[in-house]
């Protein structure tokens, strides 16, 4: 059957969620840049970059499950009006806080723990979201088009990627950090608006008002019996953990490479724009055979391409080091969103991508942490050339010790279901 790279954007609701990931994702990646700029401008401590990501990543962990449960049991609309709600408050007291004229009177330390803590409600915030952007994705569109929707709603979030970073490094040169968060607050307010343009969807959990433990049990038996959704979130999570450089950019931006906080935002910007680009291209070409082994190859790639960018010294090679991260990464974002849409049952959607988010969301912020801490002690270059040494290691393990992995092909299930 001939593949229609456009098949999901035929349908106008899908249209208008892409546009609302968008912004959502827009908002989110500048926040979070302009916010490691300023702790890291307070600091200038490794450390302090590691907590950021260790503040969003406790409640985001610990409400996972709990969030994929209501999710199941609730109305997606209407929940990520909530999370939006709720960002776009979190976004809003970082305005007020980065404000020099509100914050004249008050220490530095305690701005930076109100920085924290705003973060934290951020985290409890993510934990919904995630869970609820993926269920609502799967009742806009047939599942014939999944493997396609997964693509353009995975190339959305790297061009949200891509810009929100870029603008970010570059709106804290111009406008300074403090109108860089009202610029921020202004997308949540369009994301809430684009919202409203899609209809209410129904609950298809036949299970409603089930025990949440044995709700929860049941989804975690799934996940954890189900060798490709298992493989994959196992693989991309231990890939993300150890190959946190990304958390490390500000130090490398202002102390290895010297380029200041507009080569700040080249830098944070380049694995983005390579995991757009390559995103663009699977629509038309893709990877849903021998998908494992894809996963395999482009996990290891990313790898590499992580050491090199800790080896490098020269600004432009570590642009393209990250660059050919955002490629390998790319290609691994699209296949496990796929093997996840595909092998995910309807009523168990909320509960699987809150387990997703516990294996790779939240392993950004973890890898941020843990390279944090490496680089506190060990070095900054070290920490990042460990992390890729041990995506490699986990790469080779996991093709060593799981051959049906390896042998997995979706190209099959696809088939399936447009017949």
């Amino acid at each position: 059957m001939k593949n229609d790279p456009y098949a999901a954007l035929r349908y106008k609701e899908f249209n208008i969620f892409l546009m609302v990931r968008f912004a959502m994702v827009f908002a989110w990646t500048m926040q979070f840049i302009v916010i490691e700029w300023q702790v890291y401008s307070i600091t200038k401590d490794p450390l302090s970059l590691g907590i950021i990501g260790l503040m969003e990543v406790i409640p985001a962990v610990s409400l996972a499950l709990f969030a994929g449960h209501i999710v199941d049991q609730k109305e997606k609309r209407g929940l990520l009006i909530k999370c939006i709600l709720g960002f776009s408050t979190i976004s809003f007291g970082l305005f007020l806080l980065t404000s020099s004229q509100l914050v004249a009177d008050i220490p530095q330390k305690l701005v930076l723990y109100g920085i924290y803590v705003l973060v934290f409600f951020g985290g409890i915030v993510r934990a919904f979201t995630g869970p609820t952007i993926f269920s609502l994705l799967a009742l806009i569109v047939p599942k014939k088009t999944y493997s396609n929707a997964a693509t353009w709603s995975s190339s959305t979030w790297q061009m949200a990627a891509v810009l929100g970073p870029a603008l970010a490094g570059f709106c804290i040169s111009w406008i300074g950090v403090n109108l860089s968060m009202l610029f921020i607050f202004v997308w949540a307010l369009i994301a809430l608006t684009g919202i409203f343009m899609i209809e209410k969807k129904p609950i298809l959990n036949p299970k409603i008002g089930e025990p949440i433990f044995k709700s929860l049990n049941e989804g975690l038996k799934f996940v954890f019996t189900t060798k490709a959704v298992l493989g994959a979130l196992t693989l991309d999570m231990i890939a993300v953990l150890f190959g946190g450089a990304i958390a490390l950019l500000p130090i490398f931006a202002q102390d290895i490479l010297k380029v200041g906080s507009q080569g700040f935002g080249v830098l944070r910007a380049a694995p983005a724009v390579g995991s757009f680009i390559i995103m663009f291209t699977t629509a038309y070409f893709p990877v849903n055979k021998n998908a494992g082994m894809k996963l395999l190859i482009a996990v290891f790639g990313f790898g590499l391409s992580i050491i090199g960018f800790g080896l490098s010294s020269i600004f432009w090679v570590s642009v393209l080091m990250l660059f050919l991260s955002g490629i390998t990464d790319g290609i691994s974002m699209v296949i496990r969103q796929t093997i996840l849409q595909l092998k995910t049952p309807d009523h168990m959607r909320g509960r699987v991508a809150s387990v997703n988010s516990m294996f790779v969301g939240s392993s950004n912020e973890l890898g941020a942490f843990e390279s944090g801490i490496t680089a506190k002690y060990l070095g900054t270059v070290t920490a990042v050339v460990f992390g890729g040494s041990m995506t490699l290691i986990t790469v080779l393990f996991t093709g060593i010790i799981s051959p049906a992995f390896r042998k997995l092909d979706l190209s099959k299930d696809l088939e399936k279901e447009q017949v």
